[in-house]
């Protein structure tokens, strides 16, 4: 499902512009399970969302969906990862910081190919705590 009606094709857009609009589409998804899951106060959920948002939840995230993805898919998580981002983070690791932009990268630019089977697919994948 897409918000605007605005022509975007994804595969002209930079790999951080991907990511933007994916670090949003991601923390959605993680919201609106969390909502699902239970009625609870406001800092349980934030605090529970940080568990599923930070670069290092997001570079395992990757590892559980990795074997999973299809060529084209890989290809945009890796311009993603191999994005320049222009500033270190704090609180994760360089590598971490790249794998969790190319998740970002992945995850928005499947929701502007509005692949949302595909986003709820791989999301699942994600939450599966068996993996």
């Amino acid at each position: 499902m897409r918000f605007t009606e605005n022509e975007i094709n994804p595969k002209q857009l930079s790999p951080l512009n991907l990511a933007f609009i994916g670090d949003c589409v991601y923390e959605m998804l993680v919201r609106e399970t969390l909502v699902a899951d239970a009625n609870r106060p406001v800092n349980d959920l934030h605090r529970e969302s940080v568990k599923f948002v930070s670069a290092k939840a997001q570079t395992e995230a990757y590892e559980k969906i990795k074997n999973c993805l299809t060529e084209e898919e890989e290809a945009v998580f890796k311009r993603g990862r191999n994005a320049k981002v222009g500033h270190n983070p704090k609180s994760a690791t360089h590598s971490e910081y790249h794998a969790a932009t190319g998740i970002e990268a992945l995850f928005g630019y499947l929701y502007l190919c509005e692949e949302e089977n595909r986003l709820r697919e791989l999301f699942k994948i994600i939450l599966d705590k068996s993996e």
